[in-house]
């Protein structure tokens, strides 16, 4: 038996998708958000203007970096617990969702914190303050999942916590807000979108609901992000914008694999950029993955539509893209990465790798985390 949850509730998309705000009633709201760049674009006080009401007041919370960490949960949550918010609207790039999502967690529940979430029954734990999300970036699909992932700063590892209950309430994809997007940031968050379609697709956990949303996916990005890093049209914008939240869909009635296991242990401990690493460390995988008889039938139906080697056109893309090759080429010096080869090893083997089509030995990993980090071919 198979359940299906693609969203909590509200999915809004189009044009103009934002005006939804203006149906929205709340006494006390909470806006999370990044850095500086919803402010700069005037998306916050576009968002202000349109949930002003008389009896309603709104404060913000700034400052999530690109990979949350513990401590802005926990410094985020303190804020919660002071304004006392019966709306919570998460704007911007999938950390400030993620962000958001254990905040309003950790508020409604005190006795919850990071020492003891992990061993709890979340699923009992139901959210009262309604959880808005506004994506502007097209890669974490935030918006429609179950997850976050939120750095441990004391282990320098990232670390996923999973609920139905904090799924957002309302996910509103607006396309005028990844207009905003600098190209690379644009190609790194696409190409984390098109990680989540593909391993999605692959994972033995997924079905023909899963199958149909990851494949369109993936032929989706693969045409359209291209163009939308190169001419930044609000068509192409867009549509990537849409993509990435099927592939989310996908991907959390599914599973991932052994990317993002990888790229959490990169990320956690160098602080990389999440569509950074899933994107360089990706094609990686595939030639990996491509052993197995099943994950390579599937790779030959999306060669048959792409009209060409799927993963060929991955690499392809990733260069026309201008992303790195390798890890080593993100700043991550040799030094650290042989000092910290055997923890990275160890990172690697945990979250959605357990779940990889192919079940990862240590000394394959240990193989495969070279091959990331210096850019050689996987041929095992």
């Amino acid at each position: 038996m198979n359940q299906l949850v693609l969203t909590k509730g509200v999915l809004v998309t189009g044009d103009n998708a934002l005006d939804y705000l203006k149906n929205i009633a709340y006494t006390k709201a909470v806006i999370v958000t990044g850095g500086s760049s919803m402010e700069r674009t005037g998306v916050l006080d576009r968002i202000k203007k349109l949930m002003d009401k008389k009896d309603g007041r709104i404060s913000i919370f700034c400052g999530i970096s690109k990979n949350p960490t513990s401590a802005q949960v926990i410094e985020g949550t303190e804020f919660l617990k002071k304004e006392k918010p019966d709306v919570v609207l998460a704007v911007g790039g999938g950390s400030a969702i993620d962000a958001a999502k254990v905040m309003v967690l950790f508020y409604e529940y005190p006795e919850l914190n990071f020492n003891n979430v992990f061993s709890q029954n979340l699923d009992s734990r139901v959210l009262k303050t309604l959880l808005v999300a506004v994506p502007s970036t097209s890669g974490t699909a935030s918006e429609v999942t179950h997850v976050s992932v939120i750095t441990i700063e004391d282990t320098q590892f990232k670390v996923a916590i999973k609920t139905e209950n904090i799924r957002p309430d309302i996910a509103i994809l607006d396309g005028n807000l990844p207009m905003t997007l600098p190209e690379n940031i644009a190609a790194e968050t696409g190409m984390d979108a098109l990680t989540h379609a593909l391993e999605a697709y692959i994972n033995k956990g997924g079905n023909d609901f899963t199958d149909a949303l990851a494949k369109s996916a993936i032929e989706g990005i693969m045409e359209w992000l291209p163009i939308s890093c190169e001419s930044g049209s609000l068509e192409s914008r867009n549509k990537v914008h849409n993509f990435q939240c099927m592939a989310g869909m996908a991907f959390c009635n599914s599973g991932l694999g052994m990317v993002h296991g990888v790229s959490h242990a990169f990320g956690g401990k160098y602080d990389l950029a999440h569509g950074l690493a899933n994107a360089v460390i990706l094609p990686y995988s595939m030639d990996y993955n491509k052993k197995d008889p099943k994950v390579l039938e599937k790779y030959e139906k999306l060669s048959a539509a792409l009209g060409g080697d799927v993963i060929g056109k991955v690499k392809a893309l990733k260069k026309t893209l201008g992303i790195a090759g390798a890890i080593c080429e993100t700043g991550v010096s040799e030094a650290d990465f042989l000092r910290d080869f055997e923890l990275l090893v160890d990172h690697s083997m945990k979250g959605s790798t357990v779940v990889n089509p192919i079940t990862v030995s240590r000394e394959d990993m240990a193989r495969f985390v070279k091959c990331v980090y210096y850019g050689v071919p996987v041929d095992f």
